[in-house]
């Protein structure tokens, strides 16, 4: 039985899903999973409370999510598990790669996904609605562009290494467009520019939310600077639901489902079985 513990820290669009990826029907065997949150919250007491009960889980594989992991609460949470010989990885954005070096210190891996970009966190434009609807948008282009099957991919490179008594091989990866939809394996050139589109579109949105939550100071300029970073996460996931359809219209969509004993079986044509 392989033990895979998830500690999130606050929110970014790959966390809501991550350890779904691993077991979509609820069927896999030889896995088991547990995940801590602290909400919305990443500080260091939040850190430590979480490593606290990832620890008494024993996991085999330790993940840690969370916006900007080069802050201290995640920091925290990264040092405490690695240092308890837990194999542990960050999953991030982008702020986080100021921290680079600070993970391999550490002895941990890292996946920077340079699409799950920053939300629009100003009082006079987000509320909970908005809040959703935004990672929403967010974790469609992540699925659609690949971004999910390259994290999937890794994870379970890992679990792998667990499962044959070898020492995890732990990431030292950045997710880029290329990066993200040569993991989706598109066949339509199309499809594939739309969606090597719509993750760039997505990497620009925290150009945006930056200046409207750190740099613009007066509040009707910061509003609309948010509102126009959603509404550029908005044509992102546009964009990546159209390429998607493309390759559905050429009975060509890849799906990667896993087997009950994890391995990952491949399939495009609608009706067929995956093999």
């Amino acid at each position: 039985m392989t033990k895979v513990g998830f500690l999130k820290l606050g929110n970014i669009g790959s966390a809501p899903m991550i350890e779904f990826l691993l077991d979509e029907r609820a069927e896999r065997e030889g896995l088991k999973v547990r995940v801590v949150s602290s909400g919305a919250k990443l500080g260091v007491e939040e850190a430590v409370e979480l490593a606290e009960a990832i620890d008494a889980f024993k996991p085999d594989l330790a993940i840690v999510t969370s916006p900007n992991a080069s802050l201290p609460g995640p920091l925290k949470a990264v040092e405490t598990l690695s240092s308890r010989g837990y194999p542990t990885t960050v999953v991030s954005d982008s702020p986080a790669k100021k921290a680079l070096e600070k993970f391999e210190a550490l002895n941990a891996g890292y996946i920077i996904v340079e699409a799950d970009s920053m939300i629009g966190a100003r009082r006079e434009f987000l509320d909970p609605a908005e809040m959703a609807v935004f990672n929403a948008d967010v974790i469609k282009v992540l699925a659609v562009t690949g971004a999910f099957n390259a994290i999937r991919d890794v994870m379970d490179g890992m679990i792998r290494d667990v499962v044959e008594k070898r020492n995890p091989t732990l990431p030292k990866l950045i997710i880029d467009g290329e990066k993200a939809v040569e993991a989706a394996s598109f066949t339509n050139p199309y499809a594939k520019a739309k969606a090597f589109a719509a993750y760039e579109t997505a990497r620009k949105v925290s150009d945006l939310t930056v200046k409207a939550c750190f740099q613009v100071k007066e509040w009707e300029r910061y509003t609309v600077l948010a509102a126009a970073a959603h509404e550029l996460m908005r044509k992102a996931a546009s964009m990546a639901d159209e390429a998607r359809e493309i390759e559905k219209s050429n009975d060509q969509l890849c799906r990667t489902p896993h087997a009950d004993d994890g391995t990952i079986l491949r399939k495009r044509r609608l009706v067929e079985k995956p093999s």
